[in-house]
């Protein structure tokens, strides 16, 4: 039990939590006095996966899980799938932005969003997050931390450096979870712009990433990668068994995170385009269309 009970630590994110679920609480009854009981019951059930992502990422940095995580390469990689796969799909489940807009003083929460919307000054504002939130540079940042924070140096670094391993590691892990999973769950007012035939093969790709991962900690590796993990004192386990191990729990609970997404969103290849024959064809049409265009406002005169 001591596993359990021993070495949770008090972390200020706490209190940088318990602000933000007040916050929403208090965007949740502004709109509730404004909006229909079916919508404010819809919120309330979204509140309870945002409410319950942000205990998952919690329980990844402030229970034992963070210590044992130094202690165990298994551990560590556990903490990776909260960070990167539960609790950000959770939060993006719960489409927490508007109630927490809302929640702003006074009439600042319509101001805010009107302007942010639609004002001169948020322009570079709303450049940037339409760039960070298309399908590619979402999938290839969400995959690029993956591959990154993996490799022997970058892992050594964070493990030497509680600033890299908290702010840059975790951070990046968090945010382009969040990220990702945006193209995937409907998280009002967002709208994902990746087409349902693209979702199901950005699936199956960062899955074979994750499995390439797996494989070169397993399979093709001899020894124990991380030094970290070489001189732990008081653990038995050896390190390279410890990180066959933590390999598995990458492939196996990645692929079961993700499987979900992947039925929703064959399911509705099938039901909403006809199968994925039709998908395929209505998605090599379009890009036939915006190439001809593109090619004609090449030649058109100026």
């Amino acid at each position: 039990m001591h596993y359990i009970l021993d070495n949770w630590s008090f972390d200020p994110f706490l209190i940088l939590v318990a602000v933000v679920v007040a916050w929403h609480e208090t965007g949740l009854f502004r709109l509730a006095k404004r909006s229909r009981p079916e919508r404010t019951r819809e919120r309330r059930i979204r509140s309870i996966w945002f409410y319950a992502g942000l205990l998952v990422l919690l329980l990844a940095v402030v229970s034992p899980i963070d210590y044992w995580a130094d202690r165990y390469f298994m551990v560590h990689m556990a903490q990776h799938l909260l960070l990167m796969f539960a609790a950000p799909s959770l939060v993006v489940a719960g489409a927490p932005g508007q109630p927490l807009l809302d929640a702003l003083p006074g009439r600042s929460g319509k101001t805010v969003t009107r302007s942010v919307l639609a004002g001169d000054w948020s322009r570079p504002l709303r450049a940037a997050f339409t760039f960070l939130t298309g399908p590619v540079v979402a999938v290839v940042l969400f995959n690029a931390a993956m591959i990154l924070w993996h490799i022997p140096a970058a892992f050594d670094l964070a493990a030497d450096n509680a600033a890299v391993h908290i702010w840059l590691e975790h951070g990046s892990f968090f945010l382009t979870g969040v990220l990702f999973w945006l193209q995937f769950i409907p998280s009002p007012p967002f709208r994902s712009r990746m087409p349902l035939l693209g979702r199901a093969a950005t699936l199956l790709a960062t899955n074979v990433v994750m499995i390439f991962i797996a494989m070169a900690l397993s399979i093709f590796a001899t020894h124990s990668v991380y030094s970290l993990y070489d001189h732990v004192p008081g653990v038995t386990l050896p390190p390279f068994a410890d990180q066959q191990i933590g390999a598995a729990i990458l492939w196996v609970c990645g692929d079961f995170w993700a499987l979900p997404t992947m039925v929703i969103t064959i399911r509705k290849l099938i039901n909403d385009e006809g199968g994925v024959g039709t998908a395929l064809d209505q998605f090599v049409h379009s890009g036939s269309r915006a190439a001809a265009s593109r090619s004609w406002a090449a030649r058109a005169p100026r």
